[in-house]
């Protein structure tokens, strides 16, 4: 049979294994959050890049339609 304090010593084990563990997930989750967030913000800045691009061939279009118009007459 446990004494009191055995059985203290026993649940304040636990719980600080309990509290390492939560301190192991909490930091693993935190990185992952750093590095999601650091996808995310190439993914935006990639559309960023491929929305300008897009906005340039739409020029490029209009300055082209522009031209055979003209030819056109």
């Amino acid at each position: 049979m446990l004494t009191t304090i055995e059985q203290l010593n026993e649940k304040i084990d636990a719980m600080v294994t309990r509290y390492e563990t939560m301190k192991n997930e909490n930091e693993t989750l935190r990185m992952e959050l750093i590095s999601c967030k650091g996808q995310s913000e190439a993914k935006d800045a990639t559309i960023n890049k491929l929305e300008e691009e897009n906005a340039l061939k739409d020029i490029e279009i209009e300055e082209i339609v522009k031209k055979i118009e003209i030819a056109l007459g």
